[in-house]
């Protein structure tokens, strides 16, 4: 499971205290008496407390943002069931739900908005099919694309800076396409960008968070359409033009279910991953642990009409006994799966990476690479790493629901995308990192180990968190190694060994080291600044791209690691529209993008301890290099 310091900020949104701001005696004191818990007791709770299958519990509704939560609320499927309440009493409930009051009238964050009459392009670029650049997921951009070269990169200059409203984090990867720029944000807005001046043209307002990436697909006569996942388990299809829904598919009926990974594009199919939170709802001794399953699901990309849907454990959940407070327990469950699928059409198979099970007993798929038939989504192969069980109940004094097989170390999920590339012996592999700072290189016909090698002490939030790079033989593992203590009974780190956050370099085929660049703390005293490396790599021909807890996007030498250049994003910004954004941590699944000579990074990834920061960063060659 990716993110298990999320998780234990949705316990916060379960338990008295959700203010989190205040000391845990001033949050329960202030929660307690707060007047939104009334209405939600009155109005909310009788089907947001698991009486209603599919309706979310406060444990997801409390990771939304207070505008998604009052859009539901005014317009969107809620609004029946709100009609009688006063905005007073709406603005009190959006409050108690997410822990932060909403903004005071009908004020808005200062936007641009494109007037101009000529029409810009919206094109699909052939060369970048999703959040992985390629359908390998290898992050690998050439040369010719990007137009960035160790020998030009100096001239990088910050174009214009763009401010998601609401937010305290970015994680929603952009895509570049013709004359705009299309991205999501953390109160469920997409918008589309003017790519020279980073105006907004149109925006959609999705259910909930938008973090996953956005894709396109593109066909004659259909015209294009836009891709994505939100928090509440909704997959969507957008026009590229306007921004109006084209269809939406709720993917799992869970109320748990959510999407991070960002969906898959191959023929006329778009895969889509499902994960959970049920993870956090396990905290409760009273909740019957668990019932969701990982799974993955495809749908014709132009219609939304479904083709398969496969879970990472094919047996449904059976009761299997009660926990110690006579509550009903059921299992298999968890193995959710955090990533984008990879493709590799000439094997007819799409992998994915699994997390732990949430109950006992475990199964055979949880923590594992998994590979899926593209035509049918029959499970051709597993290679699992170890058996693993967990939720939150396992970091809380209340370890009710604590499955037996957790142990000290029970952090191997593999939650970055697998990565299909080429070595340089001319043989295909699979190459999968672990949170446990393991990485695998697995044969893609069977999944047989090839070498295997630790990098990372690993951890909670990784070793290898969100993502890999290869390119021309070469693996890029960024490493996290970061301490996390997550509440008040935690007893301090449970994991031994060496802290070893930075970027390393493997060779492909073999697994040797090519070289090392160890981050070091430049901190100095900076709140929530950390120096590991849980985002994403990017690589080029010639470059390897990072963004760090730290706060800094580094542009280092792909042959040996040298520093070329760096940007501190922890500062102001001026937006387009005028207001003012803050950069900060660097996580979320959100790499850098590039094309033709811009750089996009998003900065910002407040989760209780991390640096918060709500914008999307713009950067272009300032000379042309040709």
């Amino acid at each position: 499971m990716v993110f298990r310091c999320v998780l234990l900020t949705l316990l916060l949104a379960v338990l008295p205290g959700r203010f989190l701001t205040a000391s845990p005696l001033e949050r329960e004191a202030t929660a307690s008496n707060h007047p939104g818990r009334a209405l939600f007791s009155e109005h909310c709770a009788s089907c947001h407390t698991g009486s209603v299958p599919k309706a979310p519990g406060l444990e997801m509704m409390g990771y939304m943002a207070p505008a998604a939560l009052a859009r539901v609320l005014d317009q969107g499927v809620m609004q029946p069931m709100a009609a009688h309440l006063s905005a007073v009493e709406k603005n009190q409930l959006v409050a108690f739900v997410s822990g932060k009051e909403p903004a005071a009238g009908d004020v808005e964050a200062p936007l641009l908005w494109c007037h101009s009459a000529r029409k810009s392009s919206v094109q699909a670029d052939t060369s970048t099919v999703g959040w992985g650049v390629t359908h390998a997921n290898t992050r690998a951009y050439t040369a010719e694309l990007s137009r960035l070269k160790r020998g030009n990169v100096g001239q990088l200059r910050l174009k214009w800076a763009f401010g998601f409203p609401d937010a305290v984090r970015a994680r929603s990867q952009p895509l570049i396409a013709g004359e705009r720029i299309f991205v999501g944000s953390q109160d469920g807005t997409v918008y589309a960008l003017n790519r020279e001046t980073g105006c907004i043209h149109w925006r959609f307002f999705a259910r909930s968070e938008v973090r996953t990436g956005i894709i396109m697909a593109t066909e004659q006569g259909t015209g294009s359409l836009l891709l994505f996942g939100d928090y509440l388990g909704y997959a969507y299809a957008i026009d590229a033009e306007n921004g109006e829904l084209r269809w939406d598919r709720k993917v799992d009926e869970h109320p748990a279910a959510t999407i991070t990974g960002t969906p898959a594009l191959h023929g006329n199919s778009v895969y889509v991953p499902v994960t959970s939170l049920e993870v956090a709802s396990a905290a409760r001794g009273t909740y019957p642990c668990c019932t969701f399953r990982g799974a993955v699901a495809a749908y014709d990309w132009r219609s939304g009409e479904p083709r398969w849907k496969t879970y990472s454990i094919a047996e449904m959940p059976q009761r299997v006994g009660e926990n110690g407070k006579g509550v009903a327990r059921y299992a298999p469950s968890g193995a959710g799966i955090w990533n984008t699928p990879t493709i590799d059409p000439e094997r007819g198979v799409l992998y994915v990476g699994t997390g732990q099970n949430y109950s006992s007993p475990t199964s055979a798929t949880s923590d594992a690479v998994l590979a899926f038939e593209l035509k049918t989504g029959a499970l051709r192969w597993a290679f699992q790493t170890r058996r693993d069980a967990w939720n939150t109940a396992c970091e809380l004094a209340d370890r009710t629901n604590c499955p037996e097989e957790a142990g000290d170390d029970s952090d191997m999920d593999i939650g970055a995308a697998i990565i299909l590339t080429r070595g340089n012996d001319g043989k295909d592999y699979l190459l999968a990192g672990q949170k446990s700072g393991h990485v695998w290189a697995l044969q893609p016909d069977h999944g047989d180990v090839v070498w295997q090698r630790k990098l990372g002490r690993g951890g909670m939030l990784g070793g290898v968190h969100f993502g890999m790079a290869a390119t021309q033989g070469t693996l890029v593992v960024p490493i996290n190694d970061e301490d996390v203590q997550l509440s008040a009974s935690a007893t301090g780190s449970r994991w031994n060994g060496e802290q070893r956050p930075g970027v390393y370099a493997l060779d492909v085929a073999s697994g040797e080291p090519l070289w090392s660049w160890p981050a070091q703390d430049v901190c100095d005293g900076r709140p929530l600044c950390k120096p590991g490396h849980s985002a994403p790599a990017t690589v080029t021909d010639e470059l390897v791209i990072t963004g760090s807890l730290d706060g800094h996007i580094r542009i280092h030498d792909l042959r040996d690691g040298k520093l070329l250049w760096q940007h501190d994003t922890v500062r102001d910004y001026q937006t387009p529209g005028g207001g003012v954004a803050h950069g900060g941590a660097m996580a979320g699944g959100a790499g850098a993008v590039l094309q033709d000579g811009m750089l996009l990074m998003n900065s910002g990834y407040m989760l209780v301890h991390h640096m918060p920061g709500n914008v999307l960063l713009a950067f272009e060659l300032a000379v042309d290099d040709e």
